[in-house]
């Protein structure tokens, strides 16, 4: 572990890397979020992520001015930040393989389909590596991540509703198939968080 105002991230980052963030809320609990982050193409560049719409993490970025940076690999926890309101006691997941305790300044803002972002600068303050794994590839798993993408833009103007439920069904597919019991219960988890006649079942 490590803590310090220049601490380093805990694993390598590249392109958009999907993380889960848990903010401190007005009731004193820690509100669990999805939070894609943007690696630097420059190295004097620091990370940085966008919050879409008035969210609880964009609330709480707001008035706290941080929160908690976490990767873990377990679908179900993904899917229940990415898509329903989950608040805990306590900021680190178990199941987060490493975390981040960062500080956050707001770079830019506007607006993209009628939906108010915010970029924000991510800083990390302390760190730690909780579990080291072996990588491993299932098709399963990366079909409930890019499936929580779909589901979360059902409801925005700019995105085309039949082919987003094509995509669900694509993926419903792909995790039946190719998932475990983990990834199973994710897309479970995920339609019944989605206000939608999905075009499947299992």
């Amino acid at each position: 572990m490590s803590e310090d105002e220049s601490a380093a991230w805990p694993v390598a980052l590249r392109g958009v890397t999907e993380s889960v963030v848990t903010t401190l809320g007005p009731n004193e609990l820690w509100n669990v979020a999805a939070l894609g982050l943007h690696a630097p193409e420059d190295g004097d560049q620091r990370v940085t992520a966008r919050t879409w719409g008035r969210t609880r993490t964009w609330r709480n970025f707001t008035e706290r001015g941080g929160g908690y940076v976490q990767f873990t690999t377990d679908p179900l926890d993904f899917v229940e930040a990415a898509l329903t309101t989950r608040e805990e006691a306590e900021p680190v997941l178990d199941s987060a393989d490493a975390w981040a305790r960062v500080e956050v300044d707001r770079l830019d803002e506007g607006r993209r389909g009628g939906t108010q972002w915010v970029e924000w600068a991510l800083s990390p303050t302390e760190t730690a590596v909780e579990h080291r794994t072996v990588p491993t590839t299932n098709r399963g798993y990366y079909a409930v991540v890019e499936a929580t993408v779909a589901a979360s833009r059902l409801d925005v103007p700019s995105y085309d509703r039949e082919t987003l439920l094509d995509r669900l069904a694509y993926f419903a597919e792909v995790v039946e198939k190719c998932g475990g019991e983990r990834e199973r219960a994710a897309f479970e988890r995920l339609r019944e968080s989605v206000d939608a006649d999905l075009p499947f079942d299992w």
